[in-house]
């Protein structure tokens, strides 16, 4: 349930809690969408009532009510590892955009998020499940003018490398997706010059490393040719150290992304890294 869900999040003590939606395939039609982003929304008011019941209860410490009495016991507290005595809960609530890929019912549902409050930031859900890149980076770039200046964007399930220099572009901020994980248990591996799939023979005898300006493990350990016979032979390590590259490469390259912004030079630097990824050779 949303209450269950915000309980949980709570509990784990993470900065940002989710709320609880509801996600329909890419090429649902507008009734199925529709009728998910109502329930989202619905779903919303009861994560945002439950979230503030905790934080309440946190605040007062004690003084619950129970069978007509006063319940002493301390209110739960979230979970923090590191800490016997965790500090006071400064989580936030984000609430999470849906409506498929109907722009109407993305601004419909946004004009209503937005009516139930100020939120610290927003996400966008329901995209990259299907429907053609050109329809979720023309979503993005349709929603961005829209959301609200100053608060954070976080695009749901997005990771690969092209995919997350386009939406950097159209204005999103967070990221999460399985992408560099999956691709790298599937012998996949990100590189400057596109995705290279490690089982391919030419890999062979290759002596280099995957990515020779990469500082990960697998890089600065092993060959192509050697991580070429871990999947081969089927060897666990090579799962993880494809892994461990993966998400090497895309922190790598969102350190690449705020640098360039810094310098205000990112749709130049975009250009440049897009024409390298993209089409190797002719950079």
């Amino acid at each position: 349930t949303p209450e269950r869900a915000t309980e949980i999040q709570w509990t784990l003590g993470s900065d940002i809690a989710m709320a609880f939606d509801h996600v329909v395939p890419g090429g649902a039609d507008e009734p199925t969408a529709r009728d998910a982003m109502e329930r989202t929304l619905r779903w919303l008011e009861r994560c945002v009532k439950r979230h503030e019941e905790l934080r309440r209860t946190e605040e007062r410490g004690t003084g619950r009510r129970r069978n007509g009495g006063e319940d002493t016991s301390p209110p739960p507290t979230p979970y923090h590892p590191s800490s016997s005595n965790p500090p006071p809960h400064h989580q936030t609530l984000w609430p999470i955009l849906q409506g498929g890929a109907h722009l109407e019912l993305r601004l419909e549902g946004l004009r209503r998020m937005l009516e139930l409050g100020s939120w610290t930031g927003l996400a966008v859900g329901g995209l990259s499940v299907g429907e053609p890149k050109p329809v979720m980076y023309g979503m993005l770039e349709a929603l961005q003018p829209r959301l609200p200046p100053g608060s954070p964007r976080y695009l749901m399930g997005v990771g690969f490398p092209e995919d997350l220099v386009a939406a950097v572009e159209r204005g999103v901020d967070l990221f999460d997706c399985v992408a560099p994980t999956r691709n790298g248990r599937n012998g996949s591996a990100f590189t400057p010059d596109g995705p290279l799939n490690i089982r391919n023979a030419e890999h062979r005898d290759d002596p280099r490393p995957l990515d020779e300006t990469c500082d990960c493990e697998a890089c600065v350990t092993f060959s192509r040719g050697y991580l070429r016979h871990l999947f081969v032979a089927e060897e666990l390590l090579g799962l993880r150290l494809l892994s461990l590259h993966n998400v090497r490469f895309v922190t790598r390259l969102a350190a690449e992304m705020r640098a360039a912004i810094r310098r205000n030079a990112f749709g130049p630097w975009a250009t440049d890294w897009r024409r390298r990824y993209l089409h190797p050779g002719s950079a």
